[in-house]
């Protein structure tokens, strides 16, 4: 069994970072939503797997958004779930992105408020929730 950090003050603080980073890194949503999870007590385990991610920013300088000035202005979206993932609650994410042309212009991932009672009722309240998020984009044009 991991021990848990002495003081979790600054895994709390390196999440917070990595959460406003992911404003621009949506490559880094999935691990940080899993590592957010553990703020109350984090272990000597999830301290590393935060030194993981931040390895792997440091090899990656020239990921992020980008926006070409030349990508066509169609809209896109595409929406993916999980089923009953959560060892603890047994519920389901949901997780979408929307594209302007080649360029994300928005994207979640986010546990379900309640738990699904099969994989196909998961699957449907992530294309809702992609479907609104899609309407909302669309406005803005």
């Amino acid at each position: 069994m991991d021990n848990y950090l002495d003081d979790p003050s600054s895994y709390r603080r390196l999440i917070g970072k990595l959460l406003y980073l992911t404003n621009t890194r949506p490559d880094l949503c999935f691990s940080i939503n899993l590592l957010s999870q553990f703020m109350q007590s984090p272990t000597d385990y999830h301290y590393q797997a935060i030194q993981h991610v931040l390895r792997y920013i440091k090899s990656k300088p020239s990921e992020g958004l980008f926006f070409s000035a030349d990508s066509p202005t169609h809209l896109k979206a595409f929406s993916d779930s999980d089923w009953a993932t959560c060892p603890n609650t047994r519920r389901s994410t949901t997780r979408f992105c929307v594209f302007l042309g080649s360029s994300l212009v928005s994207w979640k991932s986010k546990k379900q408020s309640i738990v699904s009672r099969s994989s196909t009722e998961t699957e449907y309240r992530a294309l809702a929730a992609t479907t609104l998020r899609y309407r909302d984009t669309l406005s803005l044009r």
